[in-house]
């Protein structure tokens, strides 16, 4: 009877299509894992249709999936050569990711199919330049063993602080809860700190990283808590609304910011210099731990380079980059919660001494723990996986317990990936993400979460919140300007 199946496959096309413009509404109201589940549903239907893939590489794009897009993508342009948008879609991601070559390719790709298009003409040439700039820089670098300290070159105290200077001040060499209030609030009218402070607190905070260990042990004593917020990404404005619903670091009031302090968010030039005076101010305070995105590639793209340069100095971006690196990688609180950016590792076996024994004064590499470390996400399925963002790995429960299980202890926590409530529990309650930027990007509409503990039980207490309005300053207001094309 071929006359029915041709029927059932025109319906099976149209429910395709159904199930995709169900996904570009979900898209456009900036629900993109509902949309990727659409995009899947219509695919399931209809394989061969390259719009499909693309689409789907365009929402894993929005959610900083760029491994799982480029193969999207890939099957797009695999589907049909001539299509540009897979090349646009797969070259948009290279570039998120910093490769820039294999977004040159995929650009020129696009330039030849549609050779009069002036928007494809505008991003090759971007594109171009940014390799360009990319080959100059590797031409100049010098080898690691020959690089000096920037620090070492700094003295503020040989910095004048002219009399029309009306912010904050520090007096001598010892910063105070009154000066870091008197900063904050200047940033909030959206002044800038002097130079001279700047350099600083950045420097004090280097001399104080630098003499802690890759894993940093916290006690919480019995009766006391202890608060721990996930990526904040410049959001300054949220950053303040969290010490209004939780108060301020003390000693008291102790917390640990895990990661991902800065880029996207305008004003990462305000939360990193605000979380550093706290942790001069008191370094039992405060605790801060290494992300992915205090590394000198992700700075460069998603725009605290740029914003640093604007607000600052060339020479704050080289110190940045300097004091970045002395970050602890790992926290345990209470010899029970392991507190990491990103997730867990490519092998079993690992012990909380090899992660001790990391030399993290490097700019992170692109595999190994310290990779891992920093960019891992859980996935729901036993055992391990590619990772979505071509970049650490997804691991699942099993390895999740049989790491709790090998160090003797109890939770893993960690942030690195935005959640709709500000947080997510996993693998049966022994993995949580916690996220504190809340509608991230003033685009995610999440909420955002932080996590209190109290000794001795240590039990998870989670605290939602919403987004408060800021200035008018876009996100990625300081971004590469290839990437601003693309968002």
């Amino acid at each position: 009877m071929p006359s029915m199946s041709t029927t059932e496959q025109k319906i099976d096309v149209s429910l395709a299509e159904s199930y995709k413009q169900q996904a570009n509404d979900a898209f456009k109201a900036n629900k993109f894992n509902q949309a990727i589940d659409l995009y899947t549903k219509a695919i399931e239907i209809n394989g061969e249709n390259a719009v499909y893939w693309a689409n789907r590489a365009f929402s894993h794009t929005k959610l900083e999936e760029y491994g799982s897009a480029i193969q999207d993508a890939s099957k797009a342009v695999e589907i049909d050569p001539k299509y540009s948008k897979g090349y646009y879609r797969r070259g948009a991601a290279y570039l998120a990711m910093g490769k820039f070559k294999e977004a040159l390719k995929d650009f020129q790709q696009v330039k030849r199919i549609c050779p009069n298009d002036p928007d494809a003409s505008k991003k090759l040439k971007e594109c171009e330049k940014a390799v360009m700039k990319l080959k100059f820089e590797e031409a100049i670098s010098m080898p690691t063993s020959e690089k000096h300290s920037v620090a070492e070159s700094i003295d503020f105290h040989t910095i004048d602080v002219e009399p029309q200077y009306t912010g904050a001040r520090i007096e001598g060499d010892v910063i105070t809860l009154d000066f870091v209030k008197k900063m904050m609030d200047d940033f909030k009218n959206q002044k800038l700190l002097h130079k001279r402070y700047a350099f600083q607190i950045v420097l004090q905070t280097r001399e104080i990283l630098m003499a802690l260990p890759s894993l940093v042990d916290i006690n919480v004593p019995d009766g006391k808590h202890f608060t721990v917020c996930g990526d904040v990404h410049g959001q300054f404005f949220d950053l303040l609304n969290i010490f209004e619903l939780n108060g301020l670091p003390s000693d008291e009031n102790p917390y640990l910011f895990n990661g991902d302090f800065v880029d996207r968010g305008s004003f990462s030039v305000e939360v990193i210099l605000t979380l550093f005076a706290f942790k001069c101010m008191s370094p039992s305070a405060i605790h801060l731990a290494r992300g992915n995105h205090e590394s000198k590639s992700m700075n460069k793209i998603y725009g605290f380079e740029g914003e640093v340069r604007s607000k600052l100095s060339d020479k704050f971006v080289e110190l940045f980059a300097e004091v970045f690196c002395y970050l602890p990688l790992a926290h345990v609180i209470n010899e029970k919660i392991f507190v990491v950016h990103g997730g867990l590792f490519s092998q079993d076996g690992v012990r909380l001494s090899d992660i001790r024994a990391i030399d993290r004064f490097c700019e992170p590499p692109e595999e190994g723990l310290m990779c891992e470390i920093l960019w891992s996400d859980p996935q729901p399925n036993p055992g391990r996986g590619p990772s979505k963002r071509g970049v650490g790995l997804s691991f699942g429960g099993d390895i999740t317990k049989r790491f709790l299980k090998d160090n003797n202890l109890d939770l893993v926590v960690r942030s690195h990936e935005v959640k709709d409530e500000g947080y997510e529990i996993e693998h049966d309650g022994k993995l949580i993400t916690v996220f504190s930027a809340p509608n991230y990007c003033d685009q995610m509409g999440n909420k955002g979460a932080f996590i209190r503990f109290k000794a001795p039980t240590m039990e998870p207490k989670i605290v939602t919140f919403s987004a408060v309005p800021h200035p008018d300053v876009k996100p990625m207001a300081y971004a590469s300007n290839f990437l601003r094309m693309f968002n």
